[in-house]
Formats: C-alpha cells, sequence, structure tokens
C-alpha cells in the first residue's frame, strides 16, 4: 500500500510539474498581441511566462517553495539575462528588449534584506542552543498565573513575542512542547484545550508582523519599499517596529477574545511546568548581552544611523569570533527560508530591468483606479492566495507586481496614504491567512495534536483574517496620511 502511495504521489508531482511547464511555454510562444503591450520585447514576454510557471509551481507545490525560487532564478539566468545561451540574445523578427544584467540576479542572493534575515536566524539558533528561549519562556509565562484564561493569554502573548525575532514555525513548535503537559491536564470534553492549541499558530503568526524580521514577507516588503531604484522610501527597522506593535497588541488581544469565546474552558485553573534547562558559563553571558545589545541597535536604528542591516552583522561576528556559533550551527539556519526569499527579489529584479514594470505602467491606467478598491482588493487576494500556499510565495509573486501598480497610481495613492499602504496592506494580508492547516507551518503543528478539528480552524482563521485585513488597512491609511512614512 505504502509503494503504491509512494507511485501515485510520484504521479502526481510528474502532472503538476507537467501542467506548470506547459503553462510557461503558452506565455512564451503566445503572440505578443494577447498581452495588450504595444511595445513588449521577447525577454519582457519571457518574464512574462516566468511569473506564471513561479505561480503555478508555488501553487501546486510540485516541487519544494524555496527550489522553486532556485529555478526560477537559474531559467532567468539563462534565458533574459546578459548571461543567457547565445541565441536566446537574438531574434529576427521582433526586439529581443533589455536584458538583465545577470551580476544582479546572482546578487538577489545576498541582498542585504536576506543578511538582515540571517542575523536574526544565527540569533535564533544561538538562542536556542544556549537555551535562552526556554528561560524567557519560563519566566514570561509565570507572570500570567494560573487562570485558564490569563493561561491562553500569555501563550498568545508570549508566542507573539518569540515569533517577532524567531522563525514562526520553530516558535510554534518550541511552545506546543511547553503546552503539551497542559493539554494532557484539560478535561477530554472540555473546549478549553481548542483554544490552547489555536493559540500558537495564531500567536506566531500574528506575532511575526511586528519586526521586519519576524516573518519572510516583512523582509521582502521592506526589501522593496527600500530598493533605492524603486520606491526608496528608506523605512527602518524602528520605523516598521513602532507601526506594526501596536497593531499585533491588538491583533493578539482580538484573537484571545475569540478563543475564549468560541472554546470557553471548564477547567479553571491550569498548573503549567515548563522543562528545559539553560546553559551556564561566559558564553551565556556574551549571549544575552548580544541578543539585548543587537535588539536595542535594531529599535535606534534612526537614532544612532546604524541601519538595521549593519546591526544585523554584529551577533554573526560576535558569536562567531567568540567560538558560540560553529559550523555544526550553520546546519541550523534555515537557508530554504533565504534562498525563497532571493526568488521573490530575482523575479522584482527581472520586473524592473527589462523594463516590463514601465511598459505596463504606461500601458494600464493605474492612475484613474480607485486607490482604495486596489488596495482592498489586493489585499484581499493576497490573503486568499495565502490560505492555501506558503506565505512567502505568496509576497514573492504580488510584491513585485504591487510595486509596479504604485508607481503606475502615482500620487492617486497620496489620499491613502501613498506607496507604503499599498505594499504593507498586502504584505500584512499574506501573514493574515491562517484558514486551514496547510496554510502556514505553524498551523500544520498545532493541527498535528490531535485537539483541532479543520472547522475550527477554519472559523478562526476566517474572522481574524477580515478583522486583520480591516483594521490594517485603516491603520496604514491613517498613518501614511500622518506622513509617518514621508
Amino acid at each position: 500500500m505504502s509503494e503504491n502511495n509512494t507511485e501515485s504521489k510520484n504521479w502526481g508531482k510528474v502532472v503538476k510539474i507537467a501542467i506548470s511547464v506547459a503553462i510557461f511555454l503558452f506565455f512564451w510562444i503566445a503572440p505578443s498581441s494577447l498581452y495588450g503591450l504595444p511595445d513588449i520585447s521577447v525577454v519582457e514576454q519571457r518574464v512574462v511566462a516566468v511569473f506564471a510557471f513561479a505561480f503555478a509551481m508555488w501553487v501546486t507545490e510540485a516541487i519544494p517553495s524555496w527550489t522553486t525560487s532556485v529555478l526560477i532564478v537559474v531559467i532567468l539566468l539563462l534565458t533574459c539575462s546578459t548571461g543567457a545561451i547565445a541565441f536566446l540574445k537574438e531574434d529576427g523578427v521582433r526586439d529581443v528588449g533589455k536584458l538583465i544584467v545577470y551580476q544582479h540576479l546572482l546578487e538577489d542572493f545576498s541582498d542585504r534584506t536576506i543578511m538582515l534575515f540571517l542575523g536574526g536566524f544565527v540569533i535564533a539558533a544561538i538562542a536556542s542552543k544556549m537555551g535562552v528561549d526556554v528561560q524567557l519562556a519560563k519566566g514570561l509565562l509565570k507572570l500570567f498565573g494560573k487562570r485558564s484564561e490569563f493561561v491562553l493569554l500569555g501563550f498568545l502573548l508570549v508566542t507573539g513575542l518569540f515569533s517577532m525575532f524567531i522563525s514562526n514555525t520553530a516558535t510554534a513548535a518550541m511552545m506546543l512542547t511547553f503546552m503539551a503537559p497542559v493539554l494532557r491536564q484539560m478535561p477530554v470534553d472540555g473546549k478549553g484545550k481548542i483554544a490552547l492549541a489555536m493559540a500558537i499558530p495564531i500567536g506566531a503568526n500574528i506575532g511575526g508582523l511586528a519586526t521586519p524580521i519576524g516573518t519572510p514577507p516583512n523582509a521582502i516588503a521592506l526589501g522593496f519599499l527600500n530598493d533605492p531604484n524603486g520606491l526608496n522610501m528608506d523605512i527602518h527597522f524602528q520605523d516598521w517596529f513602532l507601526v506594526m506593535l501596536p497593531y499585533t497588541i491588538v491583533m493578539l488581544l482580538m484573537a484571545w477574545g475569540l478563543l475564549l469565546l468560541f472554546f470557553p474552558f471548564k477547567k479553571k485553573i491550569i498548573e503549567l511546568h515548563i522543562e528545559g534547562e539553560t546553559k551556564k558559563g561566559w558564553k551565556l553571558t556574551v549571549t544575552y548581552i548580544t541578543i539585548a545589545i543587537t535588539i536595542i541597535l535594531w529599535m535606534l536604528d534612526k537614532l544612532t544611523g546604524l541601519n538595521s542591516y549593519v546591526v544585523a552583522m554584529i551577533p554573526v561576528a560576535v558569536f562567531c569570533v567568540t567560538g558560540i556559533f560553529t559550523k555544526e550551527d550553520l546546519k541550523e539556519i534555515n537557508w530554504s527560508v533565504l534562498w525563497l526569499v532571493a526568488g521573490g527579489f530575482a523575479l522584482g529584479t527581472a520586473l524592473f530591468e527589462t523594463g516590463l514594470a514601465q511598459d505596463l505602467v504606461d500601458a494600464l491606467p493605474f492612475d484613474t483606479m480607485s486607490p482604495l478598491v486596489i488596495i482592498i482588493g489586493a489585499s484581499f487576494i493576497c490573503w486568499i492566495i495565502s490560505n492555501i500556499i506558503s506565505h512567502t510565495a505568496a509576497a514573492n509573486l504580488l510584491l513585485p507586481v504591487m510595486v509596479t501598480m504604485a508607481t503606475g497610481m502615482g500620487h492617486s495613492l497620496n489620499g491613502m496614504g501613498g506607496p507604503g499602504t499599498l505594499l504593507l496592506s498586502v504584505t500584512l494580508a499574506s501573514s493574515l491567512g491562517m484558514s486551514l492547516p496547510i496554510s502556514t507551518p505553524p498551523n500544520a503543528i498545532a493541527f498535528s495534536t490531535g485537539m483541532i478539528r479543520v472547522k475550527d480552524m477554519e472559523k478562526v482563521g476566517v474572522i481574524i483574517g477580515i478583522l486583520g485585513l480591516v483594521l490594517a488597512i485603516g491603520m496604514l491609511v491613517i498613518v501614511g496620511k500622518a506622513g509617518y512614512w514621508a
């Protein structure tokens, strides 16, 4: 039976890949008139084909998302860059167009935003290695006492706090480990255990919104917002944090209320017993000091003049020089996420360097479109997509397009707070997609406990998603109109 299942899965992957390739070839060879862009070049048409291929591969998950990103970069290098295969650099009928500088595509793997994320990953790896995360969880959860509703709030807020600086998947796995003894205490016929199990993925997904390193879509958005050749908005870590932290807290409190409403506790008192030890010695002291200094410098980047990308390299250097971070720890870094993010940047590079973005701006009447309708529509579409594919993949696909739209809409977005409102609304929407077990790894981890039914996750996820979108758009419009991002 297992062999049959394996063979069936393999054939399923083959079919998905075949469909994705067919979509790619269709857009590659379709008549240029199909696109409605009178000046579209051969290279621009190839970029459209790559976008379509990326969408199909990410939606079907025929191969892991990060491998699709790597494949996208390679296809762009071979077909659309100055390093492309020789015969693809010419066309006897149409204008080939402007080729992408191949070095720029390769540089996307070491983009400054990638380095920012790398610094966050190093901090997370060392915090786990030294037991700092366990010690902090113990101390923070004790603050919420033993009453069931406050224990639930504690798990929501502590999970959210950890997710601001640590991978939401790693945070969810760690917090569910701490929660396992608690779940065993809960009455079999009670609903409180559902609330507790749901608190972990909700806290992990929402908490990551508060900082640029909290979740990959944030990093992707920051890269596009701060691109000197694009919007060049010069948004700092501090700027992001001061706006997103209040939003994150409100969302977590809203989730707390919903969980208590839908899944009331039968047991009023919960005893917490969190196991785990912290390593002793000078390395622990160095770890605490380095993490504290890094976070403080991130929060005060505008005051110190040290941008967040530079600050991210400080813990990397300190931990490597002191021997706290070793070559074995390199294996703990989530390289797949970094490569997945790089694929999104590569799509953005292709869109702008080939001139496709400008052609779209010139051909489509973005400046006559209703800014509010565009913001709501784009955010809702992103939220829908993010419920069924990776949040990062959704951001990779949509954010480069949003930059193009923001450029084309020009001053018409000013009444809604500027281009930041459009990009950030879509970014937040990508992380609010949590209605299904497949929506995010934290959802899948929580669902694996057996405590949650799909309909429970759908009910809470849809309500939180829609309320979160409304709140996000309203907040970003107010903040943008106040000139905060200027």
